[in-house]
């Protein structure tokens, strides 16, 4: 079985460099990684024991939904194991993908959050004594396969899943630009599809430690753009945490299938919002 890394790129080099040495570190070396960088140029990148690929994905806001899908069409693996640029994957989590490609049509691995700091050469089980399980996912055993029913548990930082499945559901929905919503949206495809879906333990992953904005203020426009879009296709919200929050920040209502804009946040507003220590991304 072939097997396919699939990472999306703008800035985060030193991310990157980490998510290369993690794959560089596996029991089962990935068969090729297929980088999608969505910045004018590649970065330099480290050797490797196994081939990489680039594309280039242009646009500004942030194209994410063109970007996987260019990544999926340049992949030759029959397997793709589609990892956000943040994470470093542990050992056995190529490995365990590939071994659990019958368990389910999309799997989901453990994804352990990292605190501030440089993890750069850290070991896996350095990292798993500071790495913090997100509150909202769950636990589960290095050996188990756990059937989800709810497509809504797709998680974009870590997932596996077959090259023909993912061209039977279409990829993603590049009408979904900038920040938010494509991920809802290809859940509900693969729901659609009638593809399963299964938390795989041993398939492990740490989240490197970046600032965020809480709410993501500076993606107020995507944010609604994408959400209106995903409300106009699916007959329901998406996001509804970050609408929430800006509905109780006066800047949007929502009744039914209206979401109106009240006002736009200012800079200092956006501004405010960055928490360089929040953990959960």
């Amino acid at each position: 079985m072939t097997i396919s890394v699939l990472t999306i790129v703008r800035g985060r080099s030193a991310h990157l460099a980490n998510l290369i040495a993690g794959l560089d570190r596996q029991t089962r070396l990935p068969d090729e990684l297929v980088i999608a960088w969505m910045q004018d140029t590649p970065t330099p990148l480290p050797a490797t024991r196994f081939p990489v690929r680039s594309v280039m994905v242009p646009g500004d806001p942030m194209p994410l939904a063109a970007a996987r899908n260019r990544a999926a069409a340049a992949a030759g693996g029959k397997q793709l194991i589609l990892l956000d640029v943040d994470c470093i994957p542990a050992r056995g989590l190529v490995e365990r993908y590939g071994a659990t490609a019958d368990a389910a049509g999309v799997r989901l691995g453990e994804v352990l959050y990292l605190p501030p700091g440089d993890p750069t050469g850290a070991s896996d089980s350095a990292l798993d004594r500071i790495g913090v399980r997100h509150p909202a996912k769950p636990a589960i055993a290095k050996d188990e396969v756990r059937a989800t029913p709810s497509h809504g548990e797709l998680w974009g930082l870590s997932f596996a899943m077959s090259a023909a499945d993912w061209a039977r559901t279409g990829g993603m929905d590049e009408r979904y630009v900038g920040y938010g919503g494509e991920e809802t949206d290809f859940a509900a495809r693969l729901e659609r599809a009638g593809v399963t879906m299964a938390w795989v333990g041993g398939a492990r992953a740490y989240h490197q430690h970046h600032p965020i904005h809480i709410p993501p203020l500076q993606h107020f426009e995507a944010i609604l753009r994408n959400a209106r879009l995903f409300h106009a296709t699916w007959g329901r919200w998406c996001m509804d945490y970050w609408l929430g929050q800006f509905a109780e920040r006066g800047l949007i209502t929502i009744e039914d299938a209206c979401l109106t804009v009240l006002r736009h946040p200012t800079p200092d507003e956006v501004a405010a919002t960055l928490e360089a220590s929040a953990l959960f991304s």
